[in-house]
């Protein structure tokens, strides 16, 4: 894929901006999963607390092991067979301080109280490329105001979200996205699983 039709949204994001991006599931507003202040605004645009966590986008399983302690055996398994798009809940993140943000670890209000952490490898080649290009993580929650329906394309997507954000990603890359939530799985360090939502 041409390099051209990431370079602006890297630029924002890297900027600390906030982008409107077709996922393999639904649209999701997206930023900087390491910076603090880029996912405070991700909570205002949705009007939600912050005492939810959010679903953050990998491009592969390394860039998971630079942000999670310790990956459960069972995780990596998962990933391995999986075919439909899956967000897995991991133990233990690796989480910056309130202070300052470091690009080596996640915002800590992008992850849970308990300090566990979502994170789906995306089976769609644009967003694992963005990532992929980004380096680290990026926030992936869906692209509406709390408590609204969520929109399965670009179409039902509200214009307060659309004039919300810094950048909207070329609405034609939407093209095999599923339309509808990834399955969510949570882990344990002794590989247990507890299914979330199928």
């Amino acid at each position: 894929m041409d390099g051209n039709i990431y370079s602006k949204a890297l630029e924002v994001l890297r900027d600390g901006g906030i982008i409107l991006y077709p996922t393999d599931t639904v649209w999701g507003l997206g930023c900087d999963a390491t910076n603090p202040e880029a996912v405070a605004r991700i909570y205002e645009i949705k009007q939600r607390s912050d005492s939810k966590s959010l679903v953050l986008l990998a491009c592969d399983m390394d860039m998971i092991c630079r942000f999670v302690k310790e990956i459960p055996e069972i995780a990596e398994q998962l990933v391995e067979v999986n075919d439909q798009p899956m967000t897995i809940i991991y133990p233990d993140a690796v989480v910056g301080s309130r202070e300052m943000s470091d690009r080596h670890s996640l915002a800590y209000n992008a992850v849970a109280e308990d300090g566990t952490v979502a994170i789906r490898i995306p089976l769609m080649d644009f967003c694992r490329n963005l990532v992929h290009r980004f380096g680290r993580p990026i926030v992936s929650t869906s692209a509406n105001i709390s408590g609204q329906s969520t929109p399965g394309c670009f179409a039902e997507i509200s214009q307060e979200i659309k004039d919300s954000v810094d950048y909207i990603v070329e609405p034609s890359f939407e093209k095999g996205a599923t339309g509808k939530a990834s399955s969510i799985i949570k882990v344990g360090l002794d590989s247990s699983i507890v299914i979330i939502r199928k």
